[in-house]
């Protein structure tokens, strides 16, 4: 028996921290139909937060580390006002949505990152294999659009700050074996770009090895770097397709699509 279509959505980047495009896209994802669930980020939010407390910002390779009081204040923001933001807008909207962290439901349970080489603090690293696939099914089925946020929890009672793109990758992969499901990835760029500063310059297409060729030359660097290696991840282990792309092309899907490796063809 065929499966049915799932899109998994994450939202992040400047988007969300943007009121009005936020609005826009919100409206676009209602419009987009079918089976569907949204994640969202919020880093940008979260940064602005801390400066304003005068806690530290620190990332280390487009991550950022989680001392116990960013990961109350990530929790408050996340969790809390975007979440329940995004909620309120696609009730707007006529969506029916609700909004979860990885906690809810035992959704998305992780394990928190070893402490080398790196110490991430309280970072984790959801198992897709531990996703609650009968859970979030029942809510899907139902007709409800779960809004997850980038906060899962270690099933010992502390909740971890996770990056969105793979809480992302991680409900796509999950998912993929009661769906066929279609992982995007929004933000505020046409796509993978050569120069960041020319829409122009989006890449169609790309393989693992065309990626790594664009890592080693700077091309693609910081945030892009786990976006891409989880969109390759989430390929390989039965997601239909991945597509990195602008929040304003949802509906018509015009962005970077990620295919699986193919022989060099002049394409870099």
């Amino acid at each position: 028996m065929d499966k049915e279509s799932l899109s998994i959505v994450k939202i992040g980047g400047n988007i969300v921290d943007n009121p009005e495009a936020l609005e826009l896209f919100l409206t676009d994802f209602h419009l987009l139909g079918g089976r569907k669930l949204l994640v969202h980020g919020g880093g940008v939010m979260a940064s602005r937060m801390a400066a304003r407390l005068g806690i530290e910002t620190k990332m280390e390779q487009g991550r950022r580390i989680t001392d116990a009081e960013t990961l109350k204040l990530v929790t408050m923001v996340y969790a809390g006002w975007i979440n329940k933001n995004i909620v309120a807008s696609l009730q707007r909207v006529g969506c029916n949505a609700i909004g979860l962290s990885g906690a809810d439901g035992n959704a998305i349970p992780a394990l928190r990152r070893a402490p080398a080489p790196v110490d991430y603090g309280y970072v984790g690293d959801p198992d897709p294999e531990k996703v609650n696939t009968d859970f979030l099914s029942q809510l899907i089925e139902s007709g409800i659009t779960p809004v997850f946020c980038a906060i899962t929890h270690d099933g010992h009672g502390s909740l971890l700050n996770t990056n969105a793109d793979t809480i992302a990758y991680s409900l796509a992969t999950a998912l993929s074996e009661k769906y066929e499901a279609s992982l995007y990835y929004c933000f505020e760029k046409e796509g993978v770009l050569k120069d960041m500063n020319d829409p122009q310059s989006m890449i169609p297409s790309m393989d693992r090895t065309e990626s790594e060729y664009y890592k080693r030359k700077g091309i693609i660097a910081d945030g892009m770097i786990p976006k891409l290696e989880n969109s390759f991840r989430a390929i390989d282990k039965g997601v239909k397709e991945v597509i990195i792309l602008h929040a304003k092309n949802l509906l018509s899907k015009r962005g970077t699509i990620l295919v699986k490796n193919r022989p060099l063809s002049g394409a870099i």
